[in-house]
């Protein structure tokens, strides 16, 4: 299932945060098997072992670069395979990353902002709404919910 984002009317969600809406994909018909499979394991292993994620200015540009194929070809198997664009993908993994340092003791001297730069995101806004999307909660409420227990 393939979604179109769309703004939430309601004032109380923060960050500017948008509701999926569903929408057709057409490209699915294009994408041959064997290559998707291929480059979902490539795309993991470039993104998540070489923790590529971590770094802001790394695109989906580059990574189309990096694995020999089109751009408009890698949003379709990133789409097609995980069901997210590149950089809901990308912010799922700094997410994780963040969560992890956030209840970390070697990590409890660093503010949010660190944390959040440490992890790829390019700014303390988008760091703090990938977080919530992700989580429903800011990063600092988590930290202080899971230092409790």
């Amino acid at each position: 299932m393939f979604y179109k984002w769309k703004t939430m009317n309601d004032k109380n969600r923060p960050y500017k945060l948008r509701e999926k809406v569903e929408k057709e994909a057409g490209y699915r018909n294009m994408i041959r098997l064997e290559l998707a499979d291929e480059l979902y394991d490539k795309i993991l292993t470039i993104i998540v072992a070489e923790k590529k994620y971590r770094d802001p200015e790394y695109s989906a540009k580059q990574l189309a670069k990096d694995l020999h194929t089109n751009p408009r070809y890698l949003s379709a198997v990133i789409n097609s395979r995980f069901g997210m664009n590149y950089s809901s993908l990308v912010n799922e993994f700094r997410v994780r990353d963040a969560q992890n340092m956030l209840v970390d003791k070697r990590y409890v001297d660093k503010t949010m902002e660190e944390i959040g730069l440490m992890v790829g995101f390019a700014n303390r806004q988008s760091f703090y709404a990938a977080f919530y999307k992700e989580k429903g909660e800011a990063p600092h409420q988590y930290q202080k919910r899971h230092s409790r227990s």
